[in-house]
């Protein structure tokens, strides 16, 4: 049996060494003789023998097994884990697009379980949890030193049972939330033409076109094609890309989105742990959005695949990235199939934006910092000083009535999407920057060329460019 247990776990290693990440600079890694890891798996086999026969109740040996190879997983990254049959399988599932449960994406931190992002429009969205926010309890059990699969298969279940879990957000007391677990159908994009606020009944008002994507799935470039279509349709002035808690997706799904705003140029790089190990890629001719003003919106939820989109488009200047600091996963896994139905998802590289940057731990910084936060109404709608303010003064009747049918109106009422656009204070600066570049771009090319000023030579070459790019735009473009 030991000698068995032994030749099992020497071949699980070498795939689990081909895809370890490099260690921290100033961490060095002191790797063990051929002669040293022998006697480490020894030792490994005899744990597992003594744990076996010794433990106060039966063991069981699959879960002893397929823990250790989690654990050995776990130990690189919070990224890297085993998956077992079920957990493939399930894995599988949720790539396509529909799944059960609540809608949440999770990682490991520092043995505690932490959220990522809500999917939009899913039971955890719903009840308010954000990115950040730390879940302790699942079911009234901790979820300290739980793996990531584990806590994910306690939230799982079948459609229309409750779970209860326990939350902790920054500044707030811990709180117990009971959600109702639903099928989660991903939608990764939504768009619309929206206007600033207060200005929809104006038929002058500038259309800006409003992409939200949720996710990176296998659809989503497809998608964003088809709303870009049918926005340039419209004739909108630019764009507000919003990936704001957007926990990320397949790599090649952001490069496609990238590619879609990018006329040429580099879109993200991939780096392993040798230095020959570097994959580029680059986007093909045709902007989709014919070079209208683009605006990326990002959050501390915007993660990975939401981070390289916005790190292409910021570095090309392409886009104006605005927001807050991003969630800071620079880093690329790849599912390997162990033969058996099982299989193990291995951190292999990390990733880089068009400058060099890596976005691991760091994030994306926005161009410009726009933190959410409410509008506060600073002038009375009332002066305090009317025919109302006098003692004794006769009341209107009429509008006492009024004033109270509307309140118990508005006590009924659900946000329509324009008041909560309004609410939403990131959005409407991204619709004013959008504005702005607008203006700015319209004003650049009708300024009237000296060409004896070199400002306005400058200015000339510019148009000449622009004018080959609108020849250019008359023939069909590359992309599709």
């Amino acid at each position: 049996m030991l000698k068995k247990l032994l030749i099992f776990v020497v071949l699980l290693m070498p795939v689990v060494a081909s895809g370890a990440d490099k260690a921290k600079k100033d961490e060095p890694v002191e790797h063990l003789t051929d002669e040293q890891i022998y006697e480490q798996l020894k030792k490994l086999a005899l744990v597992f023998e003594t744990a076996r026969d010794s433990f106060v109740e039966e063991a069981d040996e699959k879960k002893m097994l397929e823990a250790a190879m989690n654990g050995m997983l776990q130990a690189l990254d919070p990224h890297s884990s085993y998956l077992s049959a079920d957990d493939f399988k399930e894995f599988n599932d949720k790539s396509q697009g529909e799944f059960g449960g609540l809608g949440i994406q999770i990682t490991s931190d520092r043995g505690a379980v932490r959220v990522i992002s809500p999917i939009d429009g899913t039971p955890a969205d719903k009840a308010g949890i954000k990115a950040g926010d730390y879940i302790t309890h699942i079911d009234g059990e901790q979820v300290f030193d739980m793996t990531l699969n584990q806590a994910t298969k306690k939230m799982k279940g079948r459609p229309g049972t409750k779970v209860k879990l326990t939350i902790i957000s920054e500044g707030e007391e811990p709180r117990t939330i009971t959600l109702k677990r639903d099928i989660i159908k991903v939608e990764s994009v939504k768009y619309e033409e929206k206007t600033m606020a207060g200005m929809e009944d104006d038929e002058d008002a500038d259309k800006i076109g409003y992409i939200r994507i949720s996710d990176f799935g296998a659809t989503t470039a497809k998608e964003l094609n088809k709303a870009l279509e049918k926005l340039e349709k419209k004739d909108v002035i630019g764009y507000v890309l919003d990936v704001r808690n957007n926990p990320g997706g397949y790599l090649t799904a952001a490069i496609d989105v990238s590619d879609a705003f990018l006329d040429g140029g580099e879109i993200v790089s991939t780096r392993g742990r040798r230095e020959t190990d570097i994959e580029r890629n680059f986007a093909k001719p045709g902007d989709l959005a014919n070079g209208k003003p683009v605006v990326v919106l990002i959050n501390h939820g915007s993660a990975s695949a939401s981070e390289i989109v916005a790190g292409a488009l910021q570095d090309n200047g392409r886009a104006l990235v605005m927001g807050s600091q991003s969630f800071g996963k620079g880093s690329v896994q790849q599912q390997k199939p162990l033969g058996d139905g099982t299989a193990i998802h291995i951190t292999i590289a990390r990733y880089y934006t068009p400058s060099g940057r890596s976005i691991q731990n760091e994030g994306i910084t926005p161009d410009v910092e726009v933190l959410q936060s409410k509008v506060e109404v600073l002038e009375r709608k009332e002066s305090l000083y009317s025919e109302a303010s006098f003692k004794n003064a006769l009341k209107n009747e009429e509008s006492e009535k009024k004033k109270k049918d509307k309140s118990d109106d508005d006590d009924d009422k659900e946000l329509t999407d324009a008041e909560k656009d309004a609410l939403d204070y990131q959005l409407q600066r991204a619709m004013d920057m959008v504005r702005a570049m607008s203006k700015l771009q319209a004003h650049a090319s009708i300024v009237p060329a000296t060409p004896d000023d070199p400002i306005a030579m400058e200015i000339d070459a510019g148009d000449a460019a622009t004018s080959d790019d609108k020849k250019s735009d008359d023939k069909k473009s590359d992309k599709k």
